[in-house]
Protein backbone atom coordinates (compact mmCIF):
# COMPACT_ATOMS: atom_id res chain seq x y z
CA UNK A 1 0.00 0.00 0.00
CA UNK A 2 1.47 3.48 -0.26
CA UNK A 3 2.79 5.55 1.95
CA UNK A 4 0.35 7.69 3.66
CA UNK A 5 -2.63 5.37 2.65
CA UNK A 6 -3.00 6.72 -0.28
CA UNK A 7 -4.57 6.86 -4.05
CA UNK A 8 -1.89 6.38 -6.80
CA UNK A 9 -4.83 5.70 -8.92
CA UNK A 10 -5.56 8.72 -11.31
CA UNK A 11 -7.99 6.85 -14.24
CA UNK A 12 -10.19 4.16 -14.24
CA UNK A 13 -11.04 2.42 -16.94
CA UNK A 14 -14.55 1.23 -17.97
CA UNK A 15 -14.61 -2.67 -19.17
CA UNK A 16 -18.38 -1.94 -20.84
CA UNK A 17 -19.49 -6.26 -21.05
CA UNK A 18 -16.45 -8.41 -20.18
CA UNK A 19 -17.12 -10.97 -21.76
CA UNK A 20 -18.02 -9.16 -25.29
CA UNK A 21 -15.99 -10.62 -28.12
CA UNK A 22 -14.52 -7.72 -30.22
CA UNK A 23 -16.42 -8.41 -33.71
CA UNK A 24 -19.42 -7.77 -32.19
CA UNK A 25 -18.09 -4.60 -29.95
CA UNK A 26 -19.65 -2.37 -33.04
CA UNK A 27 -23.16 -3.90 -32.66
CA UNK A 28 -23.57 -3.46 -28.87
CA UNK A 29 -22.11 0.44 -29.43
CA UNK A 30 -24.73 0.62 -32.41
CA UNK A 31 -27.49 -1.18 -30.02
CA UNK A 32 -26.49 1.43 -27.33
CA UNK A 33 -26.57 4.67 -29.54
CA UNK A 34 -29.86 3.64 -30.83
CA UNK A 35 -31.31 3.25 -27.07
CA UNK A 36 -29.66 6.51 -26.44
CA UNK A 37 -31.73 8.35 -29.37
CA UNK A 38 -34.82 6.94 -28.73
CA UNK A 39 -34.96 7.37 -25.05
CA UNK A 40 -34.17 11.40 -26.04
CA UNK A 41 -36.61 11.74 -28.42
CA UNK A 42 -39.32 10.12 -26.64
CA UNK A 43 -38.97 11.43 -23.59
CA UNK A 44 -37.93 15.01 -25.58
CA UNK A 45 -41.81 14.30 -27.51
CA UNK A 46 -43.61 14.05 -24.63
CA UNK A 47 -42.22 17.09 -22.82
CA UNK A 48 -42.80 18.83 -26.21
CA UNK A 49 -46.67 18.20 -26.25
CA UNK A 50 -47.14 19.15 -22.57
CA UNK A 51 -45.59 22.08 -23.39
CA UNK A 52 -47.27 22.77 -26.12
CA UNK A 53 -50.77 21.52 -25.16
CA UNK A 54 -52.65 22.96 -22.12
CA UNK A 55 -55.25 19.85 -21.91
CA UNK A 56 -52.24 17.48 -20.50
CA UNK A 57 -51.79 20.51 -17.75
CA UNK A 58 -53.24 18.03 -14.85
CA UNK A 59 -51.40 16.67 -11.83
CA UNK A 60 -50.57 13.54 -13.36
CA UNK A 61 -48.74 14.70 -16.25
CA UNK A 62 -46.40 17.10 -14.36
CA UNK A 63 -45.28 14.00 -12.49
CA UNK A 64 -44.97 12.42 -16.08
CA UNK A 65 -42.93 15.34 -16.62
CA UNK A 66 -40.38 14.51 -14.07
CA UNK A 67 -39.78 11.10 -14.81
CA UNK A 68 -38.83 11.84 -18.36
CA UNK A 69 -36.41 14.85 -17.23
CA UNK A 70 -35.21 12.35 -14.95
CA UNK A 71 -34.89 9.67 -17.66
CA UNK A 72 -32.77 12.23 -20.10
CA UNK A 73 -30.24 12.94 -17.49
CA UNK A 74 -29.76 9.50 -16.37
CA UNK A 75 -29.26 8.13 -19.90
CA UNK A 76 -26.64 10.94 -20.78
CA UNK A 77 -24.78 10.19 -17.62
CA UNK A 78 -24.29 6.73 -18.33
CA UNK A 79 -24.57 6.09 -22.01
CA UNK A 80 -22.65 8.48 -23.99
CA UNK A 81 -19.38 7.32 -22.60
CA UNK A 82 -19.74 3.68 -23.02
CA UNK A 83 -21.03 4.12 -25.91
CA UNK A 84 -17.58 6.13 -26.89
CA UNK A 85 -15.89 3.12 -24.88
CA UNK A 86 -17.01 0.64 -28.24
CA UNK A 87 -16.70 3.68 -30.77
CA UNK A 88 -13.86 5.21 -30.19
CA UNK A 89 -12.02 2.31 -27.40
CA UNK A 90 -12.03 5.23 -25.15
CA UNK A 91 -13.32 4.06 -21.85
CA UNK A 92 -11.10 5.87 -19.48
CA UNK A 93 -12.08 8.21 -17.04
CA UNK A 94 -10.45 10.71 -14.66
CA UNK A 95 -10.37 9.71 -10.95
CA UNK A 96 -12.62 12.78 -10.16
CA UNK A 97 -14.86 12.74 -13.43
CA UNK A 98 -15.68 9.22 -12.54
CA UNK A 99 -16.68 9.77 -8.85
CA UNK A 100 -18.92 12.87 -10.50
CA UNK A 101 -20.66 10.18 -13.02
CA UNK A 102 -21.37 7.75 -9.54
CA UNK A 103 -23.25 10.80 -7.92
CA UNK A 104 -25.35 11.27 -11.27
CA UNK A 105 -25.97 7.88 -11.24
CA UNK A 106 -27.32 7.66 -8.32
CA UNK A 107 -28.71 10.43 -7.55
CA UNK A 108 -31.10 10.08 -10.61
CA UNK A 109 -31.77 7.04 -9.73
CA UNK A 110 -32.96 7.99 -6.18
CA UNK A 111 -35.07 10.65 -7.55
CA UNK A 112 -36.90 7.76 -9.86
CA UNK A 113 -37.81 6.09 -7.27
CA UNK A 114 -39.40 9.49 -5.59
CA UNK A 115 -41.24 10.34 -8.86
CA UNK A 116 -42.61 6.75 -8.60
CA UNK A 117 -43.75 7.35 -5.39
CA UNK A 118 -45.78 10.74 -6.55
CA UNK A 119 -47.01 8.13 -9.41
CA UNK A 120 -48.13 5.37 -7.34
CA UNK A 121 -49.61 8.42 -4.57
CA UNK A 122 -51.46 10.32 -7.44
CA UNK A 123 -53.51 6.52 -8.05
CA UNK A 124 -53.82 5.80 -4.90
CA UNK A 125 -55.99 9.24 -3.97
CA UNK A 126 -57.83 9.55 -7.93
CA UNK A 127 -59.22 6.23 -6.90
CA UNK A 128 -59.26 5.64 -3.54
CA UNK A 129 -60.40 8.89 -2.29
CA UNK A 130 -61.48 10.61 -5.47
CA UNK A 131 -63.66 13.47 -3.85
CA UNK A 132 -60.60 14.13 -2.21
CA UNK A 133 -58.30 14.40 -4.73
CA UNK A 134 -58.17 17.68 -6.30
CA UNK A 135 -58.38 19.03 -2.97
CA UNK A 136 -55.39 17.32 -1.71
CA UNK A 137 -53.34 17.11 -5.21
CA UNK A 138 -53.36 20.85 -6.22
CA UNK A 139 -50.52 21.58 -8.94
CA UNK A 140 -49.02 22.94 -6.58
CA UNK A 141 -48.61 20.85 -4.45
CA UNK A 142 -47.22 18.21 -7.39
CA UNK A 143 -44.66 21.43 -7.83
CA UNK A 144 -44.03 21.41 -4.35
CA UNK A 145 -43.42 18.04 -3.85
CA UNK A 146 -41.85 17.23 -6.99
CA UNK A 147 -38.69 20.06 -6.08
CA UNK A 148 -38.58 18.32 -2.41
CA UNK A 149 -37.86 15.19 -4.13
CA UNK A 150 -34.89 16.56 -6.68
CA UNK A 151 -33.51 18.03 -3.59
CA UNK A 152 -33.90 15.23 -1.06
CA UNK A 153 -32.48 12.95 -3.45
CA UNK A 154 -29.42 14.82 -3.40
CA UNK A 155 -28.45 13.33 0.06
CA UNK A 156 -27.82 9.79 -0.26
CA UNK A 157 -25.45 10.05 -3.20
CA UNK A 158 -23.52 12.66 -1.55
CA UNK A 159 -22.95 10.93 1.86
CA UNK A 160 -21.92 7.79 -0.72
CA UNK A 161 -19.12 10.12 -2.96
CA UNK A 162 -18.02 11.95 0.67
CA UNK A 163 -16.95 8.17 2.31
CA UNK A 164 -15.95 6.81 -1.05
CA UNK A 165 -13.68 9.58 -2.32
CA UNK A 166 -11.15 9.32 0.06
CA UNK A 167 -10.67 6.03 0.09
CA UNK A 168 -6.82 4.76 -0.81
CA UNK A 169 -7.07 3.33 -4.83
CA UNK A 170 -3.60 1.18 -5.21
CA UNK A 171 -4.18 -1.51 -6.99
CA UNK A 172 -6.49 -2.25 -10.25
CA UNK A 173 -8.25 0.88 -11.54
CA UNK A 174 -10.83 -1.22 -13.91
CA UNK A 175 -14.36 -1.36 -13.44
CA UNK A 176 -16.39 -3.84 -14.35
CA UNK A 177 -19.33 -2.02 -15.31
CA UNK A 178 -20.76 0.21 -18.09
CA UNK A 179 -20.69 3.18 -16.03
CA UNK A 180 -19.47 3.89 -12.58
CA UNK A 181 -21.01 3.13 -9.38
CA UNK A 182 -20.30 3.13 -5.66
CA UNK A 183 -19.94 -0.82 -5.94
CA UNK A 184 -17.62 -1.00 -8.96
CA UNK A 185 -15.75 1.90 -7.12
CA UNK A 186 -15.36 0.78 -4.03
CA UNK A 187 -14.34 -2.89 -4.69
CA UNK A 188 -11.23 -1.43 -6.28
CA UNK A 189 -9.98 0.20 -2.53
CA UNK A 190 -6.65 -0.89 -1.09
CA UNK A 191 -8.98 -1.36 2.36
CA UNK A 192 -11.86 -3.39 4.19
CA UNK A 193 -14.66 -2.81 2.23
CA UNK A 194 -17.37 -3.99 4.90
CA UNK A 195 -17.58 -0.80 6.73
CA UNK A 196 -18.24 1.16 3.69
CA UNK A 197 -20.57 -1.66 1.38
CA UNK A 198 -22.67 -2.45 4.44
CA UNK A 199 -23.66 1.22 5.31
CA UNK A 200 -24.29 2.11 1.29
CA UNK A 201 -26.60 -1.16 1.04
CA UNK A 202 -28.41 -0.20 3.78
CA UNK A 203 -28.90 3.61 2.84
CA UNK A 204 -29.80 1.48 -1.08
CA UNK A 205 -32.84 -0.61 0.45
CA UNK A 206 -33.86 2.67 2.61
CA UNK A 207 -34.20 4.34 -0.79
CA UNK A 208 -35.63 1.59 -2.81
CA UNK A 209 -37.54 -0.27 0.00
CA UNK A 210 -38.95 3.25 1.88
CA UNK A 211 -41.19 4.19 -1.68
CA UNK A 212 -41.69 0.69 -2.59
CA UNK A 213 -43.73 -0.15 0.75
CA UNK A 214 -46.34 2.70 -0.16
CA UNK A 215 -46.17 1.70 -3.61
CA UNK A 216 -47.13 -1.41 -2.50
CA UNK A 217 -49.57 -0.35 0.00
CA UNK A 218 -51.05 1.57 -2.70
CA UNK A 219 -52.38 -0.78 -5.29
CA UNK A 220 -53.27 -3.26 -3.09
CA UNK A 221 -55.43 -0.16 -1.75
CA UNK A 222 -56.40 0.10 -5.22
CA UNK A 223 -57.17 -3.58 -6.11
CA UNK A 224 -59.64 -3.55 -3.01
CA UNK A 225 -61.26 -0.23 -4.26
CA UNK A 226 -61.47 -1.68 -7.68
CA UNK A 227 -63.31 -4.75 -6.28
CA UNK A 228 -65.86 -2.83 -4.89
CA UNK A 229 -67.40 -1.23 -7.95
CA UNK A 230 -70.73 -2.85 -8.94
CA UNK A 231 -69.68 -2.24 -12.77
CA UNK A 232 -67.44 -4.29 -14.90
CA UNK A 233 -66.20 -1.34 -17.35
CA UNK A 234 -65.52 1.18 -14.54
CA UNK A 235 -62.93 -1.35 -13.03
CA UNK A 236 -61.38 -1.87 -16.01
CA UNK A 237 -61.63 1.33 -16.20
CA UNK A 238 -60.16 2.09 -13.10
CA UNK A 239 -57.41 -0.55 -13.47
CA UNK A 240 -56.45 0.57 -17.08
CA UNK A 241 -55.17 3.99 -15.47
CA UNK A 242 -52.64 1.90 -13.28
CA UNK A 243 -51.37 -0.62 -15.36
CA UNK A 244 -48.68 1.06 -17.01
CA UNK A 245 -47.01 2.56 -13.87
CA UNK A 246 -47.21 -1.27 -12.44
CA UNK A 247 -44.89 -1.78 -15.71
CA UNK A 248 -42.71 0.96 -15.07
CA UNK A 249 -42.55 -0.11 -11.44
CA UNK A 250 -41.74 -3.65 -11.79
CA UNK A 251 -39.08 -2.50 -14.32
CA UNK A 252 -37.65 -0.25 -11.75
CA UNK A 253 -37.46 -2.42 -8.57
CA UNK A 254 -37.51 -5.99 -9.56
CA UNK A 255 -34.17 -5.90 -11.01
CA UNK A 256 -32.44 -3.73 -8.91
CA UNK A 257 -33.56 -5.33 -5.61
CA UNK A 258 -32.34 -8.38 -7.14
CA UNK A 259 -28.89 -7.43 -8.05
CA UNK A 260 -28.99 -5.28 -4.29
CA UNK A 261 -29.61 -8.94 -2.38
CA UNK A 262 -27.82 -10.62 -4.56
CA UNK A 263 -24.55 -9.09 -4.19
CA UNK A 264 -24.61 -8.67 -0.38
CA UNK A 265 -26.07 -12.30 0.70
CA UNK A 266 -23.49 -14.15 -1.20
CA UNK A 267 -25.42 -15.00 -4.52
CA UNK A 268 -22.72 -14.00 -7.70
CA UNK A 269 -23.64 -13.60 -11.30
CA UNK A 270 -21.73 -14.04 -14.22
CA UNK A 271 -20.07 -10.46 -14.70
CA UNK A 272 -21.66 -10.13 -17.87
CA UNK A 273 -25.02 -11.32 -16.94
CA UNK A 274 -24.56 -9.12 -14.01
CA UNK A 275 -24.20 -6.05 -16.14
CA UNK A 276 -27.01 -6.91 -18.49
CA UNK A 277 -29.32 -7.02 -16.05
CA UNK A 278 -28.07 -3.56 -15.11
CA UNK A 279 -28.10 -1.75 -17.99
CA UNK A 280 -31.81 -3.47 -18.28
CA UNK A 281 -33.58 -2.00 -15.43
CA UNK A 282 -31.11 1.40 -16.09
CA UNK A 283 -31.81 2.00 -19.61
CA UNK A 284 -35.06 -0.40 -20.78
CA UNK A 285 -38.02 1.88 -18.79
CA UNK A 286 -36.45 5.34 -20.03
CA UNK A 287 -36.55 4.39 -23.58
CA UNK A 288 -39.94 2.02 -23.09
CA UNK A 289 -41.92 4.89 -20.94
CA UNK A 290 -42.80 7.45 -23.40
CA UNK A 291 -44.21 4.24 -25.56
CA UNK A 292 -46.30 3.29 -23.04
CA UNK A 293 -47.87 6.93 -21.62
CA UNK A 294 -48.23 8.10 -25.58
CA UNK A 295 -49.96 4.17 -26.67
CA UNK A 296 -52.35 3.79 -23.31
CA UNK A 297 -52.63 7.18 -21.68
CA UNK A 298 -55.86 8.68 -23.79
CA UNK A 299 -54.99 12.75 -23.13
CA UNK A 300 -51.37 11.36 -24.39
CA UNK A 301 -52.64 9.70 -27.86
CA UNK A 302 -55.34 12.64 -28.45
CA UNK A 303 -52.42 15.46 -28.03
CA UNK A 304 -49.78 13.50 -30.28
CA UNK A 305 -52.71 12.93 -33.37
CA UNK A 306 -53.66 16.66 -33.08
CA UNK A 307 -50.36 17.69 -33.43
CA UNK A 308 -49.67 14.65 -36.23
CA UNK A 309 -53.03 15.65 -38.28
CA UNK A 310 -51.91 19.49 -37.27
CA UNK A 311 -48.80 18.99 -39.14
CA UNK A 312 -49.93 16.62 -41.79
CA UNK A 313 -52.88 19.70 -42.66
CA UNK A 314 -50.00 22.18 -42.83
CA UNK A 315 -47.62 20.07 -45.20
CA UNK A 316 -50.58 19.24 -47.36
CA UNK A 317 -51.46 23.15 -47.58
CA UNK A 318 -48.00 24.12 -48.40
CA UNK A 319 -47.79 21.27 -51.47
CA UNK A 320 -51.51 22.54 -52.38
CA UNK A 321 -50.14 26.39 -52.29
CA UNK A 322 -47.06 25.06 -54.59
CA UNK A 323 -48.74 23.38 -57.21
CA UNK A 324 -51.43 26.24 -57.25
Amino acid sequence: MPEGNRSIVTEFVLTGFPGLHPEYQGLASAVLFLVYSLTLIGNASIIILFATDSCLHKTMYYIVLNLCACDILFSTTTLPKIISKYWFQSGAMSFTACFVQMYFVHYFGTVNSYILFLMALDRYLAICHPLRYSLVLKKSTILILSITAWIVASASPLMLVIRAYPLPYCASNIINHCYCDHIGITMLACTDRAPYGTPAFVLAMVMLLGPLAFIIFSYCSIIIAVLKIANVQGRIKSLSTCSTQLIIILLYYLPRCLVYLASNVGITFNADMRILIIMLYSLFPPMINPLIYCLRAKDMRESLWKKFNKGTFSQKAQVSAIND
